[in-house]
């Protein structure tokens, strides 16, 4: 979502917002939704529209007054891909995995106190769910999510507290940070998280974290199924092949250039 007009990134923030209020309708969008979302002046809007469609950052369909994400920016984001997400170096272990298990694998980092999810594989069956590659979710009510906070220092995790929405998903959902700082202390003595239909109901997962030498959260791995398949009883055997592919990603890791997690939240 956008911030209000005048917030401290000036005109770069502004533009980096109206970027993502694009690419948040998965569709081309006309000038009126786009400045229905943007919170700033109609000129201001139009002026940055213009300028990031010079740039190709997005394409304009004069026609029919839409614009949609541009062929540079899907560039850049391959690259940012390929430099800053774990994902290249943790593809054959996450197939591995896949095809011993059978189930569905989700690989996440955190993005600002929210699980970004940077790869999957999907079941023998596919179960249909919200998480898929490039999506953003909750990190108080999913396995990943809570498996990365578990480990983060003191003072990221109160930054990161402060990022979560506690939106009551469903009944299961944890919807204070007194009860996720709770189940965090356990999370962090086992090394294993749970999804108990916290985020969609019958979605069920077990997850691990992926930890750096210094003990810090680089990622997340996760088993994910539905209840009318498994139970977290069978999912709870499968967290040692997730530790141990957990295991394998960081050994490979640490000889990477691979950039701190920054749990720095953008400027309001």
């Amino acid at each position: 979502m956008a911030k209000a007009p005048g917030h401290a990134d000036g005109t770069v923030g502004k533009a980096m917002d109206l970027l993502e209020a694009v690419a948040a309708f998965g569709r081309p969008a006309r000038f009126t939704e786009i400045l229905a979302q943007a919170q700033l002046p109609k000129a201001t809007a139009y002026r940055l529209l213009q300028t990031l469609s010079n740039q190709g950052m997005l394409q304009h369909d004069p026609e029919k007054n839409t614009y949609f994400i541009g062929l540079r920016l899907i560039r850049l984001a391959h690259q940012a891909w390929a430099h800053t997400s774990i994902a290249p170096v943790a593809r054959p272990f996450l197939d591995r995995l896949s095809a011993k298990l059978g189930q569905t694998v989700h690989l996440a980092q955190l993005d600002s106190g929210q699980v970004l999810y940077v790869d999957k594989r999907n079941a023998t069956k596919p179960i249909a769910m919200f998480s898929d590659a490039g999506k953003v979710g909750p990190a108080y009510c999913t396995g990943v999510g809570k498996a990365m906070l578990a480990f983060l220092p003191e003072a990221e995790l109160e930054q990161a507290l402060r990022a979560q929405a506690f939106q009551r998903y469903t009944p299961a959902t944890l919807t204070t940070p007194e009860a996720l700082r709770a189940e965090l202390a356990g999370i962090r003595e086992s090394g294993v998280s749970y999804d108990r239909e916290e985020h969609e109901p019958q979605i069920i997962c077990v997850a691990v974290p992926i930890l750096s030498t210094a003990t810090e959260p680089l990622g997340a791995l996760s088993v994910t199924s539905s209840t009318l398949r498994h139970s977290l009883a069978d999912l709870s055997r499968l967290a040692p092949d997730l530790q141990e592919t957990a295991s394998d990603i960081a050994a490979n890791l640490q000889p990477w250039a691979f950039p701190h997690h920054n749990q720095t939240s953008r400027s309001a």
